[in-house]
């Protein structure tokens, strides 16, 4: 048994032995190998090291998201953090190995932002999971849910500048423009304010809106005179979702500068109003009971008001109003057509006198009616 190991250990030994001196000779076959060693490692232990890590944070959302957002970039890292320890090691081997060096620093900087980039993305993305806006009384959730995705996509966009930053500055042609700018820095200066106004306002403004919070996911707003919901809040503008389906483009910074209204600013329960004219001798009190009755059959009605009242009168009728509740606005509306239509249903069948008529004389018939008039 022994001769035969000793046979098959001179056998490899006869292969390898005029590879490795090959490899002793040229450098770059040596480098290669290296790196192709760090790789298979980097590759073997991030699989293990996933699948513990997986495992052992099963029981923590945060943590486990966490690890499967940043799975290949934290491998990228590991692998470029070896691979920078290998060609230090061989600076002297190759004439082009400050160029190597350069460009796996480059790549490093730029794993480091992605793996930065995905943390962040996966806290946000579990705590926006945590609080769903499902619930028809969702103000606390939508609160958290516009302040996460805000600050989250601000927080990218610093690292991504960061990290923009850290990679230009190790350019020597950078540097030295930077140094350029800076001696004319009265001039530069404002250039690139002026140039950059935008970008900054609306990075300013999108992280007063997450603060301070006059608009978030899902509230109903009025703007410009359109009626909608708040659908998407990105880094330069907010989404706002039409009733009829339009989506209207409004930058973050107009919200911070021009009034709008925001029907679910403290809670997504509304009212909404109902109003008609009719004769005097509508029996208000009947119309009260009927309107009742009619929000106790409705499902949209959330039973806290059901008010009718006289609020305008004139020397022909009498305005009332119907004053309805409803837990958001798109039942609200609802029931609002709901009341209106079976209260002008009621009417017309129990009072038909009750309702507003435009009377027409002989001289107001139109076109052809002749001598006969309305009724002839």
């Amino acid at each position: 048994m022994n001769d035969v190991l000793r046979n098959l250990m001179e056998a490899i030994a006869h292969v390898l032995l005029p590879w490795l001196a090959l490899v002793e000779r040229v450098p770059l076959i040596a480098i290669g190998v290296e790196v192709l060693l760090v790789w298979a490692g980097v590759y073997l232990l991030h699989r293990i090291g996933t699948r513990v890590l997986t495992r052992m944070s099963a029981p923590f959302p945060f943590s486990r998201r966490i690890v499967a957002y940043s799975n290949g970039a934290g491998r990228m890292v590991v692998f470029l953090l070896l691979l920078q320890v290998v060609l230090r090691n061989n600076l002297n081997a190759l004439a082009t190995m400050p160029l190597l060096l350069h460009v796996s620093a480059l790549l490093l900087i730029t794993a480091i932002t992605w793996l930065a980039v995905r943390v962040v993305r996966a806290v946000a993305d579990t705590i926006v999971e945590r609080n769903p806006a499902t619930d028809p009384d969702n103000l606390e959730a939508r609160r958290v849910q516009t302040q996460t995705k805000v600050l989250s996509r601000s927080v990218m966009v610093m690292i991504v500048l960061i990290g923009s930053g850290m990679a230009l500055s190790t350019l020597p042609m950078m540097r030295q423009l930077g140094t350029s700018l800076l001696a004319s820095a009265g001039v530069a200066g404002l250039v690139i304010g002026f140039a950059a106004k935008p970008v900054l306002s609306n990075l300013l403004a999108g992280m007063q809106l997450a603060i301070t919070q006059p608009i978030r996911l899902d509230d109903v707003v009025i703007v410009q005179n359109e009626w909608g919901w708040i659908e998407e809040i990105t880094g330069t503008y907010v989404v706002v979702r039409i009733w009829d389906q339009r989506r209207m483009i409004v930058p973050l910074q107009w919200f911070i500068e021009n009034p709008f209204q925001n029907w679910t600013r403290s809670s997504s329960e509304l009212l909404g109003t109902v109003e008609f004219w009719a004769d005097f001798s509508l029996p208000v009190d009947d119309i009260r009971a009927a309107a009742l009755r009619f929000c106790e059959a409705a499902p949209e009605w959330d039973r806290r008001l059901c008010l009718v009242q006289v609020i305008d009168a004139n020397d022909k009728a009498m305005r009332l109003r119907v004053l309805v509740s409803a837990v958001d606005a798109g039942r609200c509306w609802d029931l609002r057509c709901r009341i209106r239509e079976q209260l002008l249903g009621y009417i017309s069948e129990r009072y038909p006198h009750a309702l507003p008529r435009l009377l027409m004389t002989s001289s107001q018939a139109p076109a052809g009616s002749g001598d006969r008039g309305i009724g002839g």
